[in-house]
């Protein structure tokens, strides 16, 4: 393919590559430089993009495992107020609990498989739906309630276990 034929076809995609790069990474600058990285992907396999049937659909592949590679590269950049909601009425004992629990459980959720610890930083680290967790990843609702499902019981496991000593 060359670089004309290749403009005509993947420029009209930029946008909406965009906005979904974004709505997976929050973050304007680090969306550009993402979607500029698939349009390097995909240009380094340009070779091969004559036998792709639906190039649009293709772009977007490139750049979700672009965003996910990404956000795996940042994981441990996760930067969460863990006493955002404990109220100043509390005492410094509980507060300090409260803080070293929600750290607990962080450091289970990060012990989990990527995937169950990739869709539950989603869901409850990050606050997405379901259908926006399906558009990042590719997983199907169903699939993602399972997942987390069993990142919970896993979490809920580990943690009475630590609870009980």
């Amino acid at each position: 393919m060359d670089a004309e034929t290749f403009k005509k076809v993947f420029l009209p995609y930029h946008q909406k590559l965009y906005r979904i790069a974004y709505r997976i990474v929050q973050d304007a600058a680090n969306a550009e430089d993402i979607v500029q990285e698939s349009f390097i992907k995909l240009w380094n396999k340009r070779d091969e993009l004559g036998n792709i049937d639906n190039t649009e659909a293709f772009a977007i592949i490139i750049l979700r495992n672009t965003c996910l590679d990404y956000l795996r590269k940042t994981k441990n950049d996760y930067h969460t107020s863990y006493d955002a909601d404990i109220p100043e009425t509390t005492s410094l004992s509980t507060q300090i609990e409260i803080q070293d629990d929600a750290k607990y459980v962080k450091s289970l959720i990060n012990k989990l498989p990527e995937q169950q610890r990739q869709v539950m930083m989603l869901k409850h680290w990050d606050g997405y739906t379901d259908e926006e967790i399906e558009n990042m990843t590719g997983i199907s609702p169903g699939n993602i309630r399972v997942i987390l499902s069993r990142a919970r019981k896993t979490i809920r496991e580990q943690y009475t276990k630590i609870e009980q000593r």
